[in-house]
This record gives C-alpha cells, sequence and structure tokens, in this order.
C-alpha cells in the first residue's frame, strides 16, 4: 500500500446530533424497525438489524419519530454500511417536513465538523 492511501481521509462534514429515536426503514414491501443513533442535515446513523438486508446505493423510505408530536418522513440512500451501523443520506425531504426538521436540529443544522475515517 503507498503512503498515500494508508493515510486517513480527512474533511469535514455537517455536525452530527445525538439522538435516542426509533426508525422504520421501508423498500418496497419489507421493512425494519431500528434505533437512530444521530442525525444531522444530510443524513442520520441507524443502528442495522439483525435481519436487515440491503447495500450501498439502495433508496430507503425512513419514518423518524422523536418523542410523541414529532414524526419526519423523509426519503434517503445508503451511504455506509457496516456490521452495526448504516449510514443514510438524506435524498428528498417534504417540504411540510423540513422546517421541523430545522427546528430538531437547531445549532446543529448549520454547523460543521472535521471527521476522519
Amino acid at each position: 500500500m503507498s503512503g498515500q492511501a494508508a493515510q486517513r481521509r480527512v474533511g469535514k462534514r455537517h455536525r452530527r446530533m445525538p439522538v435516542d429515536s426509533a426508525v422504520l426503514m421501508l423498500r418496497g414491501d419489507e421493512s425494519w424497525t431500528s434505533d437512530l443513533m444521530d442525525i444531522s442535515a444530510t443524513g442520520v446513523l441507524v443502528k442495522r438489524p439483525l435481519d436487515w438486508i440491503g447495500q450501498r446505493g439502495d433508496r430507503f423510505v425512513l419514518d423518524m419519530l422523536f418523542g410523541d408530536q414529532l414524526n419526519i418522513h423523509v426519503e434517503a440512500v445508503v451511504m455506509r454500511v457496516t456490521e452495526d451501523e448504516l449510514g443514510f443520506a438524506f435524498s428528498r425531504i417534504p417540504p411540510d417536513k423540513e422546517t421541523p426538521l430545522w427546528n430538531l436540529l437547531g445549532g446543529y443544522a448549520d454547523t460543521l465538523e472535521e471527521w476522519k475515517d
């Protein structure tokens, strides 16, 4: 492996807000429930269900529940799959859910953080 390939990538991403909430992941006639780990302005990190079937690039509908009052329904694409986690990038946020999502994120919505992989 070259020295360049061995280096870790460093960049900026939207700041992630830790959450403890439920998510329903839907694709066609398949569905899974799980827990959200964090959310940002561009996507979510979810605990991977044991029986989950999918791969990077698959499209899902995510129905996220925050408390008793807030339900945010978005379309998302699988961007990362590990043994324990699924990373989704939002591909469509319905117009009526944009403001509730930004209000939920508060200061996290416009903040960037450094990341390494």
